[in-house]
């Protein structure tokens, strides 16, 4: 349930105003200034909310929907419950999305809580050599080293630490309890609280009379509008730089290895793991608890199922998924095969 405590709201939104945000007709003889109140799940929506079918799974929750507007698509259009006006969309989710953002601009980015307190608070500690630009916050607890640069409308969460000579962008947000060390941060970054980038990568010359450290002298690379959820780790490079790639959206409690390249709008769920030199390319999306080799590749826009093991590299748009991960269709054959089996020797 919405707390006004935490999200300030839109009061009210017309039903054209709606419709022309997602790109979709009104439906003959709906009322263009009808007001739509707020955004709700489809099972709780009440009377002046705006709601939305996107799984098939809810459609049960559809039909009884209390909802005074639904955004679907044209297939589960028969589905609606009488009375309730239908905005069809061919990605209802994207829509209901836009929608929100709408009722809730403050939601899709991290609050600045000490930001209507005046900007940089005296209760952080900045070295005289940081270069800050204007419109900065910078709130209690968080120091930023000497020769760091921080670029406007950035907001340094509370008690994070931006090391020497890093640099962060503009309109990014870094949160409470972050570490960055020998990091550069592109534009309209997002890091959740308690992220830590730019650390040593795992790396030693192993032998029988001990391990000896090896220099771990790259950066981590953060390109433009990346997102990086909380407490999640990117190990720096050892001889060339880690690189998170444009767009890419990066979920809670992620480890990425040192000279990892990920490409642009790559998707990581919570708990994969990206051993040291693996390469993503571009639109790759990998499900949660999933670990990938050091040293392979993984092409363009291929999918990982969830909790797999990637040891080899997987081609461009290949669907994989199991331990070890293999083609879906190959996996699944010897899931059923060895279902048989266990029922056949029961």
């Amino acid at each position: 349930m919405t707390d006004a405590a935490f999200f300030s709201k839109v009061e009210s939104l017309t039903l054209a105003a709606v419709a022309e945000l997602i790109g979709a007709e009104l439906p003959e003889g709906a009322q263009g200034d009808l007001l739509v109140t707020d955004v709700a799940p489809i099972d709780t929506a009440a009377e002046g909310h705006i709601t939305f079918l996107d799984n098939p799974k809810y459609v049960g929750q559809l039909e009884k929907t209390q909802a005074s507007v639904v955004i679907c698509a044209k297939r589960y259009v028969e589905r609606v419950p009488e009375g309730v006006i239908v905005l069809e969309s061919k990605n209802p989710y994207r829509a209901f999305s836009d929608v929100s953002a709408a009722f809730y601009p403050e939601a899709a980015v991290p609050m600045a809580y000490f930001e209507t307190n005046g900007g940089i608070s005296q209760a952080a500690h900045i070295h005289p050599s940081a270069r800050i630009e204007a419109g900065v916050c910078v709130e209690p607890g968080a120091s930023i080293g000497a020769n760091a640069e921080i670029g406007a409308g950035t907001t340094i969460g509370a008690g994070a630490v931006i090391g020497q000579g890093v640099r962060v962008g503009r309109k990014c947000h870094i949160g409470a309890n972050c570490v960055l060390q020998h990091t550069l941060v592109g534009d309209s970054v997002i890091i959740h609280p308690g992220v830590c980038s730019g650390q040593d990568g795992f790396g030693f010359s192993m032998s029988a009379t001990g391990h000896q450290k090896v220099p771990q002298i790259g950066r981590v690379i953060i390109q433009d509008r990346v997102e990086i959820g909380a407490n999640s780790t990117i190990d720096r490079g050892a001889n060339r730089d880690t690189i998170i790639g444009e767009g890419t959206k990066i979920d809670n409690q992620v480890q990425i290895g040192h000279n990892v390249e990920i490409g642009r709008h790559c998707v990581l769920v919570s708990q994969v793991g990206l051993s040291g030199s693996s390469k993503l390319e571009d639109f790759v999306a990998i499900g949660g608890q999933t670990g990938v080799a050091g040293h392979i590749t993984i092409g363009m826009g291929a999918q990982i199922a969830a909790v797999s093991v990637v040891k080899d590299d997987v081609p461009a748009g290949g669907r994989y998924g199991g331990v070890p991960a293999k083609p879906v269709k190959q996996w699944f054959r010897e899931m059923t095969a060895l279902s048989r089996l266990a029922e056949k020797n029961s």
